[in-house]
């Protein structure tokens, strides 16, 4: 009975049922309609400095950090953290893709481990990792 696939999809399904947390919002937009925002739309909501930097583009480095934790999120196993992914952007905004994924973050010395929460998004990288 603990092998059936469709018993631990059931057991899953409760567990997530008995933990319910406060609803997040992130200026008034909800996580769900939040991970759904265009880069366009995430550029709106997000305060002035941010704003400034979503409107100069994402460069190189950052998508790469992106694209990396993309694929460490798609490796992972369901209800499983992913791999960390180090890094020295410390520069980098959190975005709402990045939500659930695990950061190292280097502080000249040590990379110190974070994992992205969606309270983290439209902050930078370096205020979770000090140096």
């Amino acid at each position: 009975m603990a092998d059936d696939p469709e018993y631990n999809a059931e057991e899953a399904a409760e567990l997530k049922k008995k933990r319910q947390f406060r609803k997040f919002s992130y200026r008034g937009i909800d996580l769900d309609a939040l991970l759904d925002l265009s880069s366009e739309q995430l550029r709106d909501v997000v305060h002035a400095r941010a704003r400034r930097r979503i409107n100069r583009g994402l460069k190189r480095k950052p998508m790469g950090l992106i694209k990396k934790l993309r694929k460490a999120k798609q490796e992972a196993k369901p209800n499983e953290k992913p791999d960390l992914v180090k890094t020295h952007l410390r520069n980098m905004i959190v975005v709402p893709e990045m939500i659930g994924s695990v950061v190292g973050i280097y502080n000249g010395k040590v990379f110190n481990q974070v994992e992205i929460k969606p309270e983290m998004v439209g902050h930078y990288l370096a205020e979770f990792s000090i140096s």
